[in-house]
């Protein structure tokens, strides 16, 4: 817009940029988050994770429900511990997976915050 003296409205560009809205390395860091979370095979390996009932499970019992071979479901929960979603623990000969405490709702709370 361009006001009667000729100098253009200085309102139509002002920057949609919010003090709360992402700065490039955190959106970096989210999309790889997200897109941990983009298969469905992950989603249900988290699922099984965080619904067995001691919000744990071996990597030796997720195998079968997902008709997946073991190194094809191990590549899968790498992928979510690479992320930060999953906390991996060795023991012994098995890998034991659990939720990584608040991983979920962090993820939620940059969807949603406020300025």
């Amino acid at each position: 817009m361009v006001a009667e003296d000729g100098a253009a409205d200085a309102l139509c560009c002002v920057p949609a940029q919010g003090d709360g809205a992402l700065d490039a390395a955190e959106a970096a860091v989210l999309a790889a988050r997200f897109k941990a979370l983009s298969d469905p095979n992950r989603l249900r390996l988290l699922s099984m994770v965080s619904s067995s009932a001691d919000a744990e499970a071996c990597v030796c019992d997720l195998s079968e429900p997902l008709d997946l071979g073991q190194p094809t479901v191990s590549h899968h929960l790498k992928i979510l511990v690479d992320a930060g979603i999953l906390h991996r623990e060795k023991r012994g000969v098995w890998a034991y997976y659990s939720l990584v405490p608040g991983a979920l709702e962090g993820l939620a709370a940059t969807l949603t915050r406020k300025a």
